[in-house]
């Protein structure tokens, strides 16, 4: 055995894997979006296993907050940019592989090219408009891509869009939720989730996506998988052979209006802004930086109330929750003057 096929000769020795695998592994090209709490377990291992070409994109910055279970990353770290930072890392844990540094914001305009690089995507992702433009996507170019999903204690992973023998393709997210209404919904750093949660569900989907460059095993493929972390119990829930959709084009996404703590600070000093509380009572009773309290799922029907013309900016905990209630205004109301506090409250320091 050759000495750059020594580190994989655990994996070689595989019944049924061998040599032939290992060259498919280092043949495949695996795109990972999202570098954060599935990301990061998802690409330790797909960059140990040899992955020739592995794309990190992510275009937010590490915080404190996410060192509990985004585990590439340290203290130190707070601040610099996720995907660099990961693809750092990586390139020195593995030498003998091409990592890529996505360090950008995925976008109906780029997201084509990008994706049409890759044989596989992998899901990381920790809001709903970025996980249904990966899945629209995945279907108009055909790839295969690994959703997953954690909240709280529990986790779902699955592989969408995998051709059949048949020549159709196997379900894909919107066969399963073909639309979700994300305002109501929290992420991890709102709702919480258990740090080891994100370790089991990003090393599934590693290895559905080892599975399925090396067509070995049986892929998550026409079923979800559920996991509880609280009792160990998983239940495969079956969705069916082939989709039920058809996808032709892109939901173009839009920039969110958005200001930084800084500017939120200068105007607030200026009286020029109006602030909007858009999280739960629970959370505002805890800790709040001042204004009308509206939580998120009371936003449409007080919706006239950002019609005044009036600079509004919404907060939550992170700045998601803040952003998509934006959006649902500027539907309703293209020229309201509305902005989201990009961050939310994870930058609260700089406003002090």
């Amino acid at each position: 055995m050759s000495d750059d096929l020594t580190r994989y000769s655990c994996q070689i020795a595989l019944p049924g894997f061998g040599e032939a695998a290992q060259k498919l592994l280092q043949q495949a090209k695996v795109l990972v979006v999202g570098a954060g709490g599935l990301g990061c377990p998802a690409l330790q291992y797909l960059v140990s296993a040899g992955v020739g070409t592995i794309g990190v994109a992510d275009y937010d910055t590490i915080s404190i907050s996410n060192l509990h279970r985004q585990v590439l990353y340290g203290p130190a770290d707070a601040g610099l940019k996720k995907a660099v930072v990961a693809c750092t890392r990586l390139q020195k844990q593995n030498p003998g592989i091409k990592l890529v540094s996505l360090d950008l914001k995925i976008t109906s305009d780029n997201v084509l090219g990008i994706i049409n690089q890759y044989d596989i995507v992998v899901d990381g992702t920790d809001n709903f408009e970025t996980r249904y433009l990966l899945n629209d996507t995945a279907v108009m170019l055909g790839k295969p891509l690994v959703y997953g999903a954690i909240y709280q204690y529990e986790g779902q992973v699955a592989v969408w869009n995998v051709k059949n023998l048949d020549g159709n393709y196997s379900p894909n997210y919107r066969d399963l939720y073909p639309e979700v209404d994300a305002t109501q919904i929290p992420n991890c750093a709102e709702g919480g989730v258990i740090p080891t949660l994100a370790g089991i569900i990003g090393c599934i989907q590693a290895n559905e996506v080892i599975k399925y460059i090396t067509k070995s095993g049986e892929l998550l493929s026409g079923k979800i998988l559920v996991f509880d972390a609280q009792t160990l119990q998983s239940r495969l829930i079956k969705i069916g052979a082939t989709t039920k959709t058809d996808i032709k084009s892109l939901v173009q996404t839009a920039d969110v209006p958005s200001i930084t703590a800084e500017e939120l600070k200068s105007g607030l000093a200026e009286n020029r802004f109006e602030l909007i509380d858009v999280r739960t009572l629970q959370e505002r009773d805890l800790f709040d930086i001042g204004g009308t309290h509206i939580p998120v799922e009371e936003i449409e029907e007080n919706i006239d109330y950002f019609n005044s013309g009036n600079a509004t900016v919404l907060y939550c905990a992170t700045g998601k929750r803040s952003a998509e209630a934006v959006k649902v205004i500027k539907q309703k109301y293209p020229d309201a003057n509305v902005f989201s506090l990009e961050g939310g409250l994870e930058t609260i320091d700089t406003i002090k």
